[in-house]
């Protein structure tokens, strides 16, 4: 049973999703600020962290940064903030994913089933890895293991930056509206998602993927419709 560390200084909140996890097969410890955070991660270890951005005694910021210090457990943050400072914050950090409130609790525990999944601490079977190796001009991912490399050197990838890579290397050659990548990404309507967020997501791919990010050869944008694949 994977253990997740809920911090989330809404009570009513935290309180419905302690039960939709538990439900879900998850074990929930809950805390509702920084203190009480730092004072579970120094007990027990966790397979996820999710961390919300305001907490009345600091942020959810101070938290990860803790984290990021000694391990590297997946962390999803549940925020209210959704401007593109705040995720590109939070993903800078280390942050596995970032989901703005209001949410829908089947994307959340999609996503966090995705993380999971991406750091090999579960597999269930969602179809995500459809064959063994795929390769995108000289990026090569190997799905089995869920790892990407470029140039036989290995890439470090979020879980969404990883979802993005297989969708567009899965459909190389076609157009790709905004709305058709956050469906591939999450499995949600793209209506329920920030756009900002794949803005941030395009860009940090590039950045790892592309010989000069500047001038993209393997996601290329098609002004007015959306981006396009090409090794």
């Amino acid at each position: 049973m994977q253990k997740i560390l809920l911090v989330e200084d809404d009570k009513t909140i935290a309180l419905g999703l302690e039960y939709s996890l538990s439900q879900d097969g998850f074990a929930v410890t809950v805390c509702h600020d920084v203190r009480s955070a730092l004072s579970a991660l120094g007990i027990q270890n966790f397979d996820l962290i999710i961390l919300d951005l305001g907490l009345p005694d600091g942020s959810g910021y101070d938290v990860c940064k803790a984290v990021r210090a000694n391990s590297d457990v997946p962390v999803i943050f549940l925020t209210a903030c959704d401007d593109e400072v705040n995720v590109v914050m939070g993903l800078d950090m280390g942050a596995d994913d970032y989901i703005t409130k209001p949410f829908r609790i089947r994307e959340l525990v999609s996503r966090i089933k995705t993380v999971l999944r991406r750091c090999g601490k579960t597999d269930d079977g969602s179809g995500l890895r459809t064959q063994s190796e795929i390769a995108l001009g000289d990026v090569d991912i190997n799905t089995a293991q869920a790892k990407v490399y470029k140039n036989g050197a290995e890439i470090q990838l979020t879980s969404l930056e990883y979802r993005l890579l297989l969708t567009f290397a899965n459909n190389e050659g076609q157009v790709l509206s905004r709305t058709q990548l956050l469906e591939g990404i999450w499995d949600v309507a793209g209506d329920y998602v920030n756009d900002n967020t794949l803005t941030v997501y395009i860009k940090r791919l590039r950045d790892k993927i592309e010989a000069d990010p500047q001038r993209p050869a393997l996601i290329q944008t098609v002004r007015g419709l959306g981006y396009r694949a090409g090794g």
